[in-house]
């Protein structure tokens, strides 16, 4: 049944990727989740692999509880953040300003550069802004972290990710062992906790990237034997570490969460 209407039409219904609701077209039109530019879009994705979050899933805000909502507007409030979209420098600027307040001292050149690889991941369209929701997305996968235990976020979980996580754990565990490697709980992250992509090369870097010295230098060529033997040795102690079924969600609730989103903004990026 349609959640809005409560009318079965089987032809018609999109399913959200995230609960169990399903929806029509034209009742999301009617009230205001689906815009017609957007309908397309929804018509393409809902049925796919990638799949199509509804208007209440797709909203990381509605997660957070009453006094962290506060809280976080409360701040915005007090940053002068524009409620529309934000620039590179807004975005800076926010992120001064909040360092700031916590810490009592200036941001360091390498948050900086952390920041802004922040708002390219967020635009990765390469609009030169971020819009307002991605905005809020983004601060509200920070805070779940930061605030709420572990056991809280498992119970954030709907049914469909947990079964998809399943999937995917047993997918990885191909001796059926019951463990799986470091390496291959980032591939889960890569293939599904990683929020999709339309199509868009990523254009975040490691900050040790930016700026590099000349190849033909010895100091480079240091560097680099240097960084291959550090990323061979994080290789075997990253093998070494089994990840079991409850290890392996945990790991990962952030990163399913951060998901949700229907936007192509990169809320949280798992490593290479």
């Amino acid at each position: 049944l349609c959640e809005i209407c409560e009318v079965w039409i089987a032809e018609s219904l999109f399913p959200c990727r995230i609960c169990s609701w399903v929806y029509h077209d034209g009742c999301l039109r009617r009230m205001g989740y689906l815009q017609n530019d957007s309908t397309m879009e929804v018509m393409e994705t809902a049925h796919t692999e990638t799949g199509w979050s509804c208007n209440y899933c797709d909203n990381l805000n509605l997660l957070l509880t009453e006094e962290d909502m506060y809280s976080l507007m409360e701040t915005l409030r007090q940053c002068k953040i524009p409620d529309t979209c934000l620039t590179l420098d807004d975005f800076l600027h926010y992120k001064h300003l909040v360092h700031k307040q916590q810490f009592e001292k200036p941001m360091g050149e390498a948050q900086e550069e952390q920041a802004t690889l922040q708002f390219s991941d967020l635009d990765p369209e390469k609009k030169r802004h971020i819009e307002w929701p991605d905005f809020l997305s983004h601060k509200s996968i920070q805070l779940l972290q930061n605030l709420q235990p572990q056991n809280s976020l498992l119970r954030m979980l709907t049914p469909k990710e947990w079964e998809r996580a399943c999937t995917a754990f047993l997918a990885l565990n191909q001796d059926s062992d019951g463990f799986i490697g470091e390496s291959e709980c980032r591939k889960a992250r890569h293939a599904w906790f990683h929020k999709h992509q339309k199509n868009t090369p990523s254009c975040s870097v490691s900050i040790s990237h930016v700026g590099p010295m000349s190849e033909s230098s010895s100091a480079s060529s240091r560097s680099s034997s240097k960084s291959q033997e550090k990323t061979l040795l994080a290789t075997e102690q990253e093998e070494a570490r089994p990840f079991d079924w409850p290890t392996f969600l945990h790991e990962n609730i952030a990163y399913i969460l951060a998901a949700h989103p229907n936007s192509a903004a990169v809320h949280l990026k798992p490593l290479a």
